[in-house]
């Protein structure tokens, strides 16, 4: 048993109050959060320690009351359902910037001809929590609720770009066991990132597709990200270099209007 394992043991053994069958369903749904696969009801006890039996009442439970779901797309297994995500957005600061930011990233979509989408950061990832699709016939979205690690995202560099240093350091010790080399490219692209203002970068799963994102700002720092994954069409509506200045634009408005919104 390592000191860590150690030292979570000494704190669950003095804690007054317990309850196992709570704390069985809360590792459930933060295992299926931090991985972006489906997982089965035998690789969550085993990754979990426990054993199959402990868990399938709690995994049929979290099924039915809707915050798990079985994998859709054929694979085996289940996955985080939007349940958790949808309640966390009714809290007031997270309402307030959808309130604020749907209108104005409709415009900008109408404006530019390419699909939007606003992600805030949650631990290691991104997650996003809003959208408007392309105004047109075809068009590349992403949906709500999609989660990403902080360091892979061009929202993510974003978000992390536009903190203040002891936030910076927070969001640093929460991206865990990270690659070292991964972590330090990541760090040198969000400086690059504050310099200029933005993100660009050629997507690194859709060719075609270029990444664009903008923080939007609060008094201490990017409270998210706006990101634009721009793609190629002909005859091409709006150039990439139109698309970042709208996208900017559009940030900005936000930004501002948060801050009178909060007076």
């Amino acid at each position: 048993m390592n000191q860590k394992t150690t030292l979570k043991t000494t704190e669950d053994d003095s804690r007054k109050y317990k309850a196992p069958a709570l704390e069985k369903g809360l590792d459930i749904l933060e295992l299926l959060a931090s991985t972006s696969e489906p997982m089965t009801t035998s690789q969550m006890a085993s990754r979990l320690g426990r054993s199959v039996s402990e868990l399938f009442r709690m995994v049929l439970a979290l099924e039915y009351r809707g915050y798990i779901a079985a994998a859709d797309d054929g694979r085996d297994g289940y996955i985080l359902s939007n349940k958790l995500f949808t309640l966390g957005i009714a809290r007031a600061p997270t309402k307030t910037l959808l309130e604020v930011a749907l209108p104005v990233m409709s415009a900008l979509t109408r404006d530019i001809g390419q699909s939007c989408h606003l992600a805030v950061a949650s631990g290691d990832q991104i997650v996003v929590i809003g959208r408007i699709e392309n105004p047109g016939d075809l068009g590349f979205s992403v949906r709500i609720g999609y989660r990403r690690p902080l360091i892979r995202a061009a929202s993510g560099r974003v978000i992390f770009a536009f903190q203040a240093p002891d936030v910076r350091d927070v969001m640093l010790k929460a991206l865990g066991d990270a690659n070292p080399e991964e972590v330090d490219a990541f760090i040198s692209s969000a400086e690059q990132a504050r310099a200029r203002g933005y993100v660009r970068t050629p997507s690194d799963f859709i060719d075609g597709v270029t990444d664009l994102s903008a923080p939007v700002m609060g008094y201490r720092g990017a409270l998210a990200a706006i990101t634009v994954p721009h793609v190629v069409y002909h005859p091409e509506r709006c150039s990439v270099e139109n698309a970042l200045e709208s996208l900017q634009q559009a940030a900005r408005k936000i930004s501002s209007q948060l801050t009178e919104h909060s007076h």
